[in-house]
């Protein structure tokens, strides 16, 4: 039975509460403080008009995997202040949709593409901000660049301007082996802090982001200053994390 407004707004205010005293607890035993992690509400499948109760509820800000499905409920939704974030793999033909309308892009991990978006972004008269996805599972099913990629790439990112290089985005391994997950975690600090000390000039990695539904607390432990969180507020998709996220499931 499809619940009605009022019980869509209670269901996703005690989950985003929830969460977010999670966070809370997560921060108090790694000694961080809470206001250094940034919770964005992954939406991918959730139709345009909960998220209309979502944001009633108090999710201003909306991660997306895929473009095209990203570009419509910002259509639909943009007479509210959403901030909206492409978290997904993007090819260089859709960067022209992106460039009008995220705020963000958390999936950079080709120089082809960011060319691409940075001469859309240029054409709109934009900026956004970016992150550079990193592969810390080595698993080939997965985007992002190998740790070992990732210093050479990111001195080429200088030349395009409308890119806000803020930090490194991971998918951990999928897996209930905390430890398996936690070595993608650590990896990301390692080069994290590798980058603070050998990237260009006006590049900044303060950003981490890194943790989902299953594991957020555990990258809160070891640094994560995003989390993205979806079914933990939302409630499960129709359809396996796999479709969605290659690798996983």
């Amino acid at each position: 039975m499809e619940l009605n407004a009022e019980q869509q707004f209670n269901d996703i205010q005690n989950n985003l509460a929830t969460v977010k005293k999670r966070i809370v607890d997560a921060c108090k035993k790694a000694g961080r403080d809470p206001a250094s992690v940034r919770l964005l509400p992954v939406t991918k499948t959730v139709p345009a008009e909960r998220l209309r109760i979502a944001y009633a509820a108090g999710c201003h800000e909306m991660g997306e995997n895929k473009i095209q499905e990203a570009r419509e409920k910002s259509e639909v939704l943009s007479d509210l202040n959403i901030k909206w974030a492409v978290i997904g793999h993007l090819q260089t033909n859709k960067a022209k949709y992106l460039a009008r309308f995220a705020n963000e892009f958390q999936a950079l991990d080709s120089l082809k593409v960011a060319e691409e978006l940075d001469k859309r972004l240029q054409n709109e008269g934009r900026s956004i901000d970016v992150y550079v996805q990193v592969n810390s599972s080595g698993e080939a099913s997965k985007f992002g660049l190998p740790p070992e990629g990732v210093h050479d790439f990111v001195q080429q990112l200088p030349r395009y301007s409308s890119l806000r290089i803020k930090g490194l985005m991971t998918l951990a391994v999928f897996s209930s082996d905390h430890d398996r997950v936690r070595e993608c975690f650590v990896k990301m600090r390692e080069i994290q802090a590798m980058l603070r000390q050998e990237a260009p000039a006006g590049l900044s990695f303060d950003e981490l982001s890194m943790g989902m539904s299953g594991d957020y607390e555990l990258a809160i432990e070891e640094g994560a200053t995003v989390v993205r969180v979806g079914q933990a507020i939302f409630g499960k998709r129709p359809l396996p994390d796999s479709h969605y996220w290659p690798g996983m499931g």
